[in-house]
């Protein structure tokens, strides 16, 4: 009941502002003012305020928060000892890609297996230009243009 009369009364003298507001011509922030000062009553109205209190002043939500942070809690103790404990990307994918090659079947052939046991694949190398010179040639003339 209370939290009504409250929201109430900022909602009044938030609409009071924006009369004031509007009063001396300022009617883009009178109507924002009046925008803001709406939501208050609209969470009233809509029975948000009095879901917040009941929640508030409930013993079973609290246990809920806290069973929540628990589990919060719970799942970074349990990163920061994954990380801590020395093993690298690097290393755990490389644990991965092994445990894949010997979950095949052995009579496998080559390339089922992907690249190979240890390659990687790597691009084709681009044809580099002839004209080498020639790519610097424009930040050359703006560096003599600004005298560097």
């Amino acid at each position: 009941m209370i939290a009504e009369t409250v929201c109430s009364a900022v909602s009044v003298a938030g609409l009071g502002i924006a009369a004031v507001t509007a009063y001396r011509k300022r009617f883009l922030a009178a109507a924002r003012i009046a925008a803001y000062s709406l939501v208050p009553i609209g969470l009233v109205m809509t029975g948000v305020i009095g879901w917040l209190a009941d929640t508030a002043f409930s013993p079973t939500a609290w246990a809920g928060f806290v069973v929540l942070g628990g589990a919060w809690l719970l799942f970074m103790i349990t990163r920061t000892v994954e990380r801590r404990s020395g093993v690298t990307r690097k290393e755990r994918k490389a644990a991965k890609a092994a445990t894949q090659r010997d979950a095949m079947a052995p009579a496998a052939s080559a390339p089922s297996l992907g690249q190979g046991a240890g390659t990687v694949a790597r691009p084709a190398a681009k044809p580099r230009a002839t004209g080498s010179g020639d790519d610097f040639s424009d930040i050359e003339a703006i560096l003599k243009k600004h005298g560097i």
